[in-house]
């Protein structure tokens, strides 16, 4: 992996992070108010969980396109833009729109843009695919609470 391109995957990764920390407010009295399930992860843990997460998406891309080159390296950017907007838009619906449900639809394409970015990684380079699986598994998980959250929260 060559420096400059981890450059450039770390700095879009960068901003993906820094855009989504900016519309997250777990503290607002919105939030709070939502009844959430009891293996909820505490606060602290999503920071924790998203540092390592973001690093290994940088690392990842950064194999990929020093590996990859025309089609495939075009089609892995896109696949891998696409992934960090989708990542960032879930944020912006959850907490900024206070839209859960919306939110919900967003993240369901999100864990399909995850896997073809995981399978087209996987093909370019098996460490790359490997580094991709736990921010799928992560996303996974948080569909789920994002699940029932909605769940939690509809007016019956």
């Amino acid at each position: 992996m060559r420096l400059p391109t981890l450059a450039r995957t770390a700095a879009a990764v960068t901003v993906t992070a820094a855009a989504g920390a900016t519309v997250t407010d777990a503290s607002s009295r919105w939030y709070q108010r939502l009844r959430k399930p009891t293996w909820q992860p505490p606060p602290v843990a999503f920071p924790l969980a998203w540092t390592p997460l973001y690093a290994l998406i940088a690392v990842a891309g950064a194999r990929v396109l020093d590996r990859t080159s025309g089609t495939d390296r075009a089609a892995f950017t896109r696949a891998y833009g696409l992934n960090l907007a989708l990542n960032f838009g879930w944020s912006a619906l959850f907490f900024k729109a206070h839209r859960p449900t919306i939110a919900l639809a967003e993240i369901a394409a999100l864990n399909v843009s995850n896997l073809v970015l995981l399978r087209r990684a996987a093909r370019a380079d098996r460490v790359a695919g490997v580094a991709l699986a736990p921010y799928a598994a992560w996303t996974l998980f948080a569909t789920a609470l994002n699940g029932t959250i909605v769940r939690l929260n509809t007016k019956r």
